[in-house]
């Protein structure tokens, strides 16, 4: 179960990166696609990031129990 988590969380922190700079990229460059899209970037950027977090205590968690 480790092994797969410890698999999951750099997937996790790649998604996370990649909607912020998407984010990022819309809010710099504005016009309509910022206007329509900018802050549905951003809450999924904040729900990315909470399961990357997520993971990573379940990680550090089962790793510290042993991996059972």
């Amino acid at each position: 179960m480790n092994g797969f988590i410890f698999f999951l969380i750099p997937i996790a922190l790649a998604a996370t990166a990649i909607i912020l700079g998407v984010g990022l990229y819309s809010l710099a460059k504005g016009g309509s696609f910022a206007k329509h899209h900018s802050n549905k970037l951003m809450r999924m950027r904040v729900a990315a990031q909470a399961i990357a977090i997520a993971l990573m205590m379940l990680f550090l968690w089962l790793a510290g129990n042993g991996g059972s």
